[in-house]
């Protein structure tokens, strides 16, 4: 087994649940340091139980407030000395027509999913360049192909993807490595919590999680990428085809996305 992570510093937003959870999972056998936040102080006290014997540390944040960031970022540092890898994991959706949705709930999502990543970044980006470390973006194919419904949540990832391309432009000569990854519908909360027209969690999947990806397979494509540092990552044999699709043929693509989401003429997914 890869010697990769074993002591690097790895802070992962969003790690109580979830593709978060299953990357705290993956990477304490590694041998990493740990820090996590999340919004939820029982989810954290869990996991912290859970790895006692293990170096780990966790801090009760919400991403989309700066200083809650600064308080996980800088206390991380103060931890263990320092970053090495950032994973930005943590993100909610949407589930609403944008003529139903009011615009509070796109602002929501905005400011967890893109503003919740530069916040982080940034606060983490000296450490990291000190360390020629890596920044990963948890992004979506929702960040390549705007999906029904979730219009709020599309632009949030295409916003992402755009700025963390212009990121890595600006780090190519630092020793950065900048890699945003792109999952399809994965086995997670993330449905659960996503929220309704009047920015109310849902509490229900429109999907049948049998069929997904599950967050620990997931969680371990992302690990393999990063040690291989690569650019991008697009999961699932249907992502890699709508990426494909959208690219070269997006009327088509238009008329075949509308028929997966929609059932006689309603919002079903």
């Amino acid at each position: 087994m890869s010697d990769f992570f074993k002591d690097k510093v790895v802070a992962i937003t969003g790690g109580s649940e979830g593709i978060g959870k299953a990357l705290v999972d993956a990477l304490i056998p590694l041998g990493a340091k740990i820090a996590t936040c999340g919004r939820n102080q029982d989810k954290l006290y869990n996991l912290q139980v859970q790895y006692s014997n293990h170096l780990l540390h966790t801090i009760v944040a919400d991403v989309s407030r700066y200083d809650d960031c600064k308080n996980f970022i800088n206390s991380t540092i103060e931890t263990y000395g320092g970053i090495d890898i950032l994973i930005n994991n943590a993100g909610i959706s949407m589930r609403a027509l944008l003529k139903d949705a009011e615009v509070d709930v796109i602002k929501k999502v905005m400011d967890i999913n893109f503003f919740g990543t530069v916040y982080c970044t940034k606060l983490a980006l000296n450490s990291i360049i000190e360390r020629k470390g890596t920044i990963v973006g948890v992004s979506s194919i929702a960040g390549y192909r705007g999906l029904p419904g979730r219009s709020g949540y599309s632009a949030s990832k295409f916003a992402i993807n755009g700025w963390l391309e212009a990121v890595r432009t600006e780090l190519l000569d630092t020793g950065v490595n900048v890699m945003w990854v792109c999952p399809g519908f994965t086995r997670s909360n993330i449905r659960h919590a996503a929220l309704n027209s009047k920015g109310h969690a849902q509490e229900e999947s429109p999907l049948n999680e049998r069929d997904l990806m599950s967050s620990q397979d997931c969680a371990n494509h992302i690990i393999k990428a990063i040690e291989k540092r690569k650019r991008t990552l697009v999961l699932s044999f249907s992502g890699k085809q709508t990426v494909f699709m959208n690219r070269f043929f997006p009327s088509l693509t238009d008329k075949l996305v509308k028929k997966f989401f929609y059932k006689n003429g309603e919002l079903v997914k």
